[in-house]
């Protein structure tokens, strides 16, 4: 009763209507300098708990939604360069990143692709796009690293949907409410990096340079 109450509860509507097509739009917000820690994988489960036969489906596209915003993040970084990126996460914590691509770039994006929360995927995403990383062996790595992540939590939602979206409905509410705010001020930290301080801060950096 607790699992059919947050399928048809008005809160949820808005992810069934759009189905497979939201969940490239989480994919971007998940992506994004403010992710949403576990919030594809609770959408794939309670979309796949609610039409077990298209669980392939919704894999593909969280995958999909995972790679779009993944190579977004990616190319605005590239933009950005490291400074950006260290002011972003801290200098230590960038520096460590960078010793894992030395290492191997292909793995750290593949393992950090396949790690669940709370592992921080965004600061690799954008160290890749920083260090100039293959365009092609980025986007090869995080495909099948989100392809591995989220065809298995598809399937599992097609064999315990039903238990999973029980036990989630408890905080169907909260969760919801931390989806959409970290939407809005995933954007409003876009709006102002793009339009107030990243023009403000561009001239200073080519005459350091």
């Amino acid at each position: 009763m607790q699992a059919l109450i947050l399928v048809e509860s008005t809160a949820w509507k808005w992810l069934f209507r759009f189905g497979g097509p939201g969940l490239i739009l989480i994919g971007l917000i998940d992506n994004s300098v403010i992710p949403i820690p576990g919030g594809m994988d609770i959408s794939v489960i309670l979309l796949t708990a609610r039409k077990r036969e298209w669980w392939l489906y919704y894999a593909l596209m969280a995958t999909i939604g995972a790679l779009v915003g993944g190579y977004l993040t990616y190319r605005l970084a590239k933009k950005g360069g490291k400074e950006g990126l260290e002011k972003e996460i801290g200098k230590q914590r960038a520096e460590k990143i960078y010793k894992r691509f030395d290492k191997g770039g292909f793995l750290t994006v593949l393992i950090g692709s396949l790690l669940p929360p709370p592992f921080p995927l965004v600061p690799v995403l954008m160290a890749a796009g920083v260090l100039q990383y293959s365009p092609k062996r980025f986007l090869s790595a995080l495909g099948i690293g989100r392809a591995i992540r989220f065809f298995a939590v598809a399937f599992l939602g097609r064999l315990y949907g039903t238990a999973i979206v029980g036990w989630v409905g408890r905080y169907y509410k909260p969760f919801l409410y931390f989806l959409i705010a970290a939407g809005v001020l995933g954007g409003i930290a876009a709006l102002v990096y793009f339009k107030w301080y990243r023009p403000r801060h561009k001239p200073a950096d080519r005459a350091q340079s």
